[in-house]
């Protein structure tokens, strides 16, 4: 999908207050290291991530899903009544029905013609998001759509601690199933595309790539889609191994598509960001797409794996901190269970990022 009147105009994102170590985590997991006889460290050691961050107990992803949507929406200067597209795209939702995005769009205030609704595909949510609202603006459907999501660790993260604590299926061998789990951590983001006609900034959005091979879509599953809140309490068992060897090979089919669709070689891609799973997944993701580290923009070392969330913080972080010149070339590299592979080809000339942090 190739585009030349769709532009990234701005992005917001939010930030919870509250941090958990790595190592704070491998505390609460003392019963089951020692029961299995793990040893201390293993688990930042493996993935690279040092701590992550958690929302307060009874924040909805609604709540924040609003804030960081309210960033984007003001640092872009834009009035939200040229809106005409709002997809939430996370996988953490305020309720099974309606959809989140009626509460975020209601909140916004936004026009009532403006299309509203969900959009869940793992960890590349938000990045169909884009796809899609960038295919309406191109048709002249709209001029502007807003594509927000939050994701929530905390109860993933907690359960996952719980039962490996307290239930003795657990052992040496299947907690592996388990360590991704650990990796999660909670963000929030919101992401505004303009058509070029009412753009201030004209970030070029140049193809959107997307392919799938899901004869691996078991490698990666939660619990069923049960009621949420504070009685959700899920449990995910990844193959971390095989998922990670599986969607790299799915990346290096889909980035060489990727290529062709923003007709750029390999050295016109300045600058990088990948989904943000941690150390072992980023090196040997770079190395199979032959792109060099130090073009690669990360933030799993204090963030962990936010999901959907974890592309867009780490693309506004990264703007935020000078890491893309103006009139670079920036590949939004994802990959999310299922297997799906999701990339996206942009050129910035102005950071607009709006964020909300915990001080």
């Amino acid at each position: 999908m190739r585009y030349k009147n769709v532009v990234i105009e701005s992005l917001g994102y939010t930030l919870p207050p509250v941090i958990v170590s790595t190592d704070a985590l491998e505390q609460e997991l003392q019963p089951a290291y020692q029961r299995m006889r793990l040893p201390e460290g293993r688990l930042e050691l493996m993935t690279g991530i040092r701590e992550r961050r958690f929302w307060e107990p009874g924040t909805l992803p609604g709540d924040k899903s609003i804030e960081s949507g309210q960033q984007a929406i003001a640092v872009a200067d834009i009035d939200p009544q040229k809106i005409g597209m709002l997809i939430h795209g996370s996988v953490c939702r305020d309720h099974l029905e309606p959809a989140t995005a009626c509460r975020v769009h209601h909140a916004l205030g936004l026009r009532r013609d403006c299309t509203i609704y969900d959009l869940s595909n793992a960890c590349l949510g938000q990045l169909n998001g884009i796809a899609m609202a960038a295919n309406a603006i191109e048709l002249g459907q709209i001029e502007a759509a807003l594509i927000v999501g939050t994701e929530d660790s905390r109860p993933l993260v907690e359960n996952t601690v719980r039962s490996l604590n307290q239930d003795h299926v657990w052992t040496r061998k299947t907690v592996k199933m388990a360590v991704a789990s650990l990796t999660i951590g909670s963000a929030s983001s919101a992401i505004l595309l303009t058509s070029r006609a009412i753009s201030q900034t004209d970030n070029l959005l140049h193809a959107v790539t997307a392919q799938a091979n899901t004869e691996f879509h078991d490698l990666c599953q939660s619990g069923k889609d049960e009621a949420v809140g504070e009685e959700m309490r899920p449990l995910m068992h990844t193959d971390s191994e095989r998922l990670m060897a599986e969607g790299i090979a799915m990346g290096k089919m889909t980035f060489e598509q990727f290529l062709k669709d923003t007709q750029w070689q390999r050295g016109d891609l300045h600058r990088s960001f990948c989904h943000q799973v941690g150390a072992a997944h980023r090196k040997l993701m770079l190395e199979s797409l032959q792109l060099p580290e130090a073009n690669d923009f990360t933030t799993f070392q204090w963030l962990g794996n936010t999901g959907s969330a974890a592309l867009p913080v780490t693309l506004a972080v990264g703007l935020e901190q000078g890491f893309v010149e103006p009139q670079e070339n920036v590949g939004l590299l994802g990959i999310g269970s299922g297997i799906n592979c999701l990339m996206v080809g942009v050129s910035f000339n102005e950071v607009r990022v709006g964020t909300q942090t915990p001080g």
